[in-house]
């Protein structure tokens, strides 16, 4: 009989791995969660940033008097062995891909976002072959095991998986969970006195109905984040909803959401930003330079505080979270990715979707949303079907698809504009895009 759990992380050597350390750390303190071994696996060029980071993940465990064995590999197969868990968290071509996703677009007055629009969708092209092929491995290995991915663009990528693997798969983004907190900040109380009833896809996903001890403040909630600066993320800098507009949609969006509702005047902010100090992933680049640089100090055994400046916070918060109730069969409710399966009646049955699930032992079970409003309905279509193509074009390599998803993509929308940004995005992408050579 097996004793306690082992969990692999794929890109171990993240800047981000800190915070799921520190999550690991207090669950299995808690007596939550029984983890005994955890393996942080990278590739060779990320050797010493695992290291480094690995390192700090041990004086972490040691510190805290936690007793998880950290391993360090770059050997994937042997940490998904018979794995219960495997979490993603890695980047494809690490931060001069990111810079690139950001640059190529802004060559043609385009919005470089390193998830959505053009950007994200080459992010994507270049990550889904490589989490497929970690399914085909965990489908030898580790069939049973539930796949947390947080690799960004989490919903094509939990799509991609959900499509194309047989693994049980949960995507996970920390935009809903930093939505609860952002709200509780509002009204000076703890988040579990804040309840949001979400619907959407990952990084355009919606809060329908909000609630505070069991009230609906909605509308209040809408009045206070037109007046708030605090409504937003460490990784979107830029203009501030409008109060009218706000009213207008009637639900509370989230951060990403100004990049949709405010798309003229996010670009020019992008791009004064761009000149003035780099592309968001230059800046992220510089600041990670100086964690890694802070990591290597062997007096430093806890979770810098400076990491929250990185973009992905409240990240362990959720993922910990989520491994805790599928493992203790909890049946609370989370946020996460999961197939529609009929959840959203205005989408495919078996595409991602973002929403309220109940966690448990056999999964995410999503809580029935029906019809979306008409205010928003269209645009989540339009964004889900420029997802399905983006699968097509990443899984088969067709050209074709490539070139439909980003004529429909809201931040190109525009055939010969596709084409062309299309070109340099595969050339200067081609190391990592094999399917298009």
């Amino acid at each position: 009989m097996k004793k306690g759990l082992k969990i692999a992380t794929i890109g171990g050597g993240s800047s981000y791995t800190p915070e799921i350390i520190e999550g690991f750390i207090n669950r299995k303190l808690s007596g939550e969660l029984p983890l005994e071994e955890l393996y942080l696996v990278d590739i060779e060029e990320g050797r010493e940033k695992l290291e480094i980071v690995g390192n700090l993940a041990k004086r972490m465990v040691e510190k805290a008097g936690a007793d998880i064995k950290v391993h360090l590999t770059l050997d994937r197969r042997e940490a998904l062995k018979d794995a219960d868990f495997v979490t993603t968290q890695f980047r494809v071509g690490q931060m001069e891909a990111r810079i690139r996703d950001e640059t190529i677009p802004a060559r043609y007055g385009l919005l470089g976002q390193e998830t959505n629009g053009a950007g994200g969708f080459t992010k994507a092209l270049r990550t889904i072959p490589v989490i497929l092929d970690i399914c085909r491995d965990m489908e030898e290995l580790c069939p049973d095991a539930f796949l947390i991915n947080f690799t960004n663009p989490s919903g094509i990528v939990t799509e991609a998986v959900l499509k194309h693997s047989s693994i049980k798969v949960i995507g996970l983004c920390n935009v809903p969970i930093g939505m609860v907190n952002m709200v509780a900040k509002l009204y000076d109380v703890s988040p579990d006195r804040i309840y949001i009833e979400f619907a959407g896809l990952n990084h355009l996903v919606w809060g329908r109905k909000v609630y505070k001890d069991g009230i609906d403040v909605t509308k209040e909630v809408l009045d206070k984040v037109a007046e708030s600066k605090e409504f937003n993320m460490a990784n979107i800098p830029g203009a501030d909803f409008d109060k009218d507009l706000l009213q207008a949609i009637g639900m509370l969006p989230c951060p990403y959401h100004r990049y949709y509702y405010m798309k003229d005047a996010m670009l020019e902010h992008t791009l004064e930003e761009a000149k003035k100090n780099g592309s968001r992933g230059a800046v992220v680049k510089k600041l990670e330079e100086e964690l890694f640089e802070m990591y290597k100090d062997e007096n430093l055994n806890i979770k810098p505080p400076q990491l929250a400046k990185r973009g992905g916070a409240h990240y362990s918060e959720a993922a910990v979270n989520l491994i805790a109730s599928l493992y203790n069969d909890k049946k609370d409710i989370q946020f996460v990715n999961v197939r529609n399966n009929g959840t959203i009646a205005d989408l495919p049955d078996n595409v991602s979707i973002e929403c309220n699930c109940i966690i448990g032992k056999n999964g995410a079970v999503p809580i029935n949303i029906g019809h979306v409003e008409t205010s928003i309905r269209g645009l989540i279509q339009q964004v889900k079907a420029y997802e399905e193509l983006t699968i097509e074009a990443a899984v088969k390599g067709d050209y074709k698809a490539a070139i439909q998803a980003l004529t429909i993509n809201p931040f190109v929308n525009d055939g010969l504009m596709a084409k062309k940004v299309l070109k340099d995005l595969i050339e200067e992408n081609i190391d990592y895009l094999p399917m298009f050579k």
